[in-house]
């Protein structure tokens, strides 16, 4: 009898703690640190690619005084032909534009959202804007969908993984 009391209070037990995580709201607290980019997975009508290719390069800081700073790049941007930025081909300078995204600014948590209230933008149309992202996070992974990508349509979801 007693045994049966205690494996009942255990399931209780468990089933509470389960409950409380599955509910559990993402706080800006538990964002804070470091992020590397995991995937960046774009989708077009049902069309899925890799936004910024096969092995994307990637860090997002979320501080704990509510700034962030984000920067994606693709691993095969090219090399520009001279020794300064303005020597690129319209080709590097497209391949660049394509291949990159960076902004910085506040950001808060709204109702599992991550809302980025973007300062600016390496595209510009972002600049004092805000952007939200409903987030998912699991221990020390964690992932956002993006309804407008800035690629110029569908979505994407873009996945990080917390730095040591």
């Amino acid at each position: 009898m007693r045994l049966n009391v205690l494996k009942a209070a255990l399931a209780a037990v468990v089933c509470l703690v389960g409950a409380t995580t599955a509910n559990a709201q993402t706080t800006a607290k538990d964002l804070v640190g470091s992020w590397k980019l995991v995937s960046n997975i774009l989708d077009r009508n049902g069309q899925k690619s890799d936004q910024f290719g096969p092995s994307p390069n990637g860090v997002l800081f979320f501080e704990p005084n509510g700034r962030y700073a984000l920067v994606i790049t693709r691993a095969d941007l090219p090399k520009f032909p001279g020794d300064g930025r303005s020597s690129g081909t319209p080709e590097n300078n497209k391949s660049v534009v394509l291949g990159s995204i960076g902004h910085f600014g506040t950001y808060s948590v709204e109702d599992n959202a991550i809302v980025f209230h973007v300062e600016h933008s390496t595209f510009p149309n972002w600049d004092g804007g805000t952007q939200k992202r409903p987030v998912t996070l699991k221990g020390e992974e964690m992932s956002f969908f993006v309804a407008t990508a800035s690629a110029g349509g569908g979505t994407s979801v873009v996945s990080w993984k917390r730095l040591p």
